[in-house]
């Protein structure tokens, strides 16, 4: 079973508790309205229940998540796009940056200023993504052998042990069902989500590393951007 980067288990990537509260309902509203323009109905839109579920966990209020979901339904609200892009961090780490908004001229100005002030640089589309894979993402707040062996009977590609539990990846298109299991099976799904997960690690370490946790952070700090990921370990 492959070991996981310590990067995908920091307090960037978790639905924080001690995040700034009101930059996170932000995040977590974007990706409810992307997710309800194919159903406003979680029980048919996989993708919106893994939201409304990070949202939860968030402790989002019931009305910000209803607002999120209206947004689909007003003509006049300004129309949310995805975007992803690509970079390099301090000591040559690949960086994936999910976004989303309302306005690409705003957004990737934002993002490349976040990567050239902190030791980074944007990168052509491709040249970064190769080096990831789009994967379902799973934590568990149990851990040990019988854990481990429910995941895999459960439709898990991977598990390993965490710093909270088990870090579970499957297929993208597993995910949801994989969950589901795990649920039945009687085990505490803390984190259901789609990530890009890197194919190998690069080693970083000292001064690059401090580097590349202010890097994240100023990204993560961006209220367009809805999730970072990198091969950094």
């Amino acid at each position: 079973m492959s070991g996981h980067s310590k990067w995908a288990t920091t307090k960037r990537q978790k639905a924080v508790v001690d995040a700034k509260r009101g930059a996170l309902f932000t995040k977590i509203a974007n990706q409810i309205a992307i997710a309800a323009r194919s159903g406003t109905d979680p029980s048919m839109n996989p993708s919106l229940a893994m939201v409304l579920e990070k949202a939860r966990q968030a402790n989002m209020p019931k009305a910000n998540i209803e607002r999120a979901i209206a947004r689909v339904a007003d003509k006049s609200a300004a129309a949310l796009i995805e975007e992803v892009y690509e970079g390099y961090g301090p000591g040559g780490v690949g960086i994936i940056i999910e976004v989303a908004t309302d306005n690409k001229n705003r957004t990737m100005p934002e993002v490349r200023n976040a990567l050239s002030k902190n030791g980074g640089r944007m990168a052509d589309p491709g040249s970064v993504m190769f080096q990831f894979a789009r994967k379902g993402w799973i934590e568990v707040a149990e851990s040990g052998e019988d854990a481990m062996m429910q995941a895999l009977d459960a439709g898990a590609e991977d598990v390993d042990e965490g710093e909270e539990g088990l870090i579970i990846t499957t297929n993208s298109s597993d995910l949801m069902k994989v969950r589901q299991t795990l649920l039945d099976s009687g085990l505490t799904v803390t984190t259901a989500e789609l990530r890009y997960v890197p194919n190998s690690g690069v080693a970083v370490e000292g001064a690059d590393a401090e580097k590349l946790e202010k890097l994240l952070d100023a990204l993560d700090d961006l209220d367009d951007v809805t999730a970072v990921h990198t091969n950094a370990e």
